[in-house]
């Protein structure tokens, strides 16, 4: 099976993808038995793992894709979408 990528998701957040907006991803992901990657500039990071979520060093307004392969990629592409497109639960 193919990998999934999203279409360019913006980074709404203030300071990015720090630490509470991470986390929340994170947790998003670990819902799903996909393997999950964000790509920013040709960089994936494990959308599993807060530290490699942060290592991206994405700002306010930079675009990322999400890259999903597995049995529940598109539920996950969706979902992180409409995560990171909120803002991540911040306000």
């Amino acid at each position: 099976m193919a990998a999934i990528v999203s279409s360019p998701v913006s980074i709404v957040n203030a300071t990015g993808l720090h630490a509470r907006p991470a986390a929340n991803v994170v947790n998003v992901a670990k819902q799903y038995q996909s393997d999950i990657k964000l790509v920013f500039k040709a960089i994936e990071a494990n959308a599993k793992s807060v530290v490699s979520v942060m290592g991206l060093d994405v700002s306010l307004g930079d675009k990322i894709q999400i890259k999903a392969d597995g049995p529940d990629a598109q539920a996950a592409i969706t979902a992180l979408t409409q995560v990171i497109s909120s803002g991540c639960g911040e306000k």
